[in-house]
């Protein structure tokens, strides 16, 4: 045997011996493999994903601020007649207006008969949509009768204070960190400028019919002749600044007044609108 022949069976003889070992390429490539999703797999998902974009609608959280109307004694004779009369004061502001029923202050063995309510309501140009607060049966009767629930608002917790000494009141505290959104344009009429988390200025006029919405307080350098609506998201704590008001509506934290119970004294006056005990006041502003 040649020596070349005696090298190519050494050769041979060592391959058949050899255990097998995959190269780096090999294993890598199966461990692709098993992290990739199969063809199948890649296929379904492309499929979930253009019947996600060709859907003939979208489901998104957002937002509204809605009237609330506090419920203190439903089968008072005047309750629709007072009702009515608050309607006719500003009719473009409540027609079809969306009603959140509040029954925090509604006896607990109350009856009210939602079905009917809702359509005296309708009659009022008010559309009841939602509940909040109320027992588990008026709950209950007002799902049937195709109304939401909200979840009730819970009142602060009052700070225990040592026998004899003077309470002090405190700001509730925020959830967000105040921000300042700045309109240095005039507002006009159909626009609605909402400003999330935070304080509102207008460095210009607003016109009839446009909208301002803060979760903090609203300041307005020029007149205002459309609607204010300061802790929108209910800090009782906000207040309304304006140089000449002439509002068709002011509004803190859901109290509110429409420009027929504006007095004539601070009309067209600077003025500074807040809360105190549990009533919407305006001051004129002398400085």
């Amino acid at each position: 045997m040649t020596l070349e022949e005696r090298i190519g069976q050494l050769e041979e003889e060592s391959e058949l011996l050899s255990p097998t070992v995959d190269g780096p390429e090999e294993r890598n490539a199966e461990e692709r493999g098993a992290a990739t999703p199969s063809a199948t797999q890649s296929a379904a998902r492309q499929s979930a994903s253009a019947t996600t974009r060709d859907a003939p609608f979208q489901l998104r959280g957002c937002s509204f601020t809605m009237m609330l109307l506090k419920i203190l004694n439903p089968r008072d004779s005047q309750f629709f007649p007072l009702l009515a009369d608050k309607v006719r004061q500003a009719p473009n502001f409540f027609r079809n207006a969306p009603v959140v029923l509040d029954l925090d202050s509604l006896p607990p063995n109350a009856e009210l008969e939602f079905q009917g309510f809702s359509a005296a309501l309708r009659r009022h140009g008010l559309i009841a949509v939602s509940l909040q607060g109320g027992t588990r049966r008026q709950r209950e009767s007002a799902l049937a009768a195709g109304l939401t629930l909200l979840a009730a608002r819970t009142a602060p917790e009052r700070a225990e204070t040592e026998p004899g000494a003077a309470a002090v009141e405190r700001a509730p505290e925020l959830p967000y960190q105040r921000t300042t959104k700045l309109i240095t344009e005039p507002v006009r009429s159909g626009r609605q400028i909402y400003a999330q988390n935070g304080d509102l200025v207008v460095s210009a006029s607003v016109s009839p019919g446009a909208e301002l919405l803060a979760d903090g307080s609203i300041h307005v350098y020029g007149a205002l002749r459309g609607r204010a609506l300061a802790g929108a998201s209910g800090d009782g704590t906000a207040r309304i600044f304006c140089q000449s008001l002439e509002a068709e509506l002011v509004s803190i934290a859901g109290l509110y007044l429409v420009s027929e119970d504006i007095g004539k004294d601070v009309q067209r006056r600077k003025v500074q609108v807040y809360i105190q005990d549990d009533y919407l006041h305006i001051d004129p502003m002398t400085v």
